[in-house]
């Protein structure tokens, strides 16, 4: 996707802070932290959401999620983390291209979902 700012990261027109980068995956921290660690996952190819994941996703989202937890330790999260991945516009998902959030590095993490 041409206007993707996430594709644009990938192929390194927007600069980032690198976390790790192989052939399927491309993390970097993100720009507004909510903790001392907070960073991306992110499959190098364009899908818009985890709503349009497919068969053909599982290799890239599963070393997503596999690698989730030895970066988060390499970042400092070694005594746990949250993973997000918000979908679609009532998931309150910013940006249209599947992201997965690692976040940590404090005792205290902000509150998963605010009660009614």
């Amino acid at each position: 996707m041409d206007n993707c700012i996430f594709c644009k990261i990938v192929r390194g027109e927007v600069p980032s802070r690198k976390v790790y980068e192989d052939e399927l995956v491309y993390a970097f921290h993100d720009i507004n932290p909510v903790a001392p660690v907070h960073f991306m996952l992110i499959p190098k190819a364009h899908v818009a959401s985890m709503a349009q994941l497919e068969a053909e996703h599982e290799p890239v989202m599963g070393r997503i999620m596999a690698l989730a937890a030895r970066l988060a330790r390499q970042e400092g999260s070694s005594e746990g983390f949250r993973v997000i991945v918000n979908t679609g516009r009532i998931g309150r998902q910013d940006v249209m291209h599947v992201h997965v959030h690692v976040i940590g590095g404090t005792e205290v993490l902000p509150p998963m979902l605010v009660r009614r």
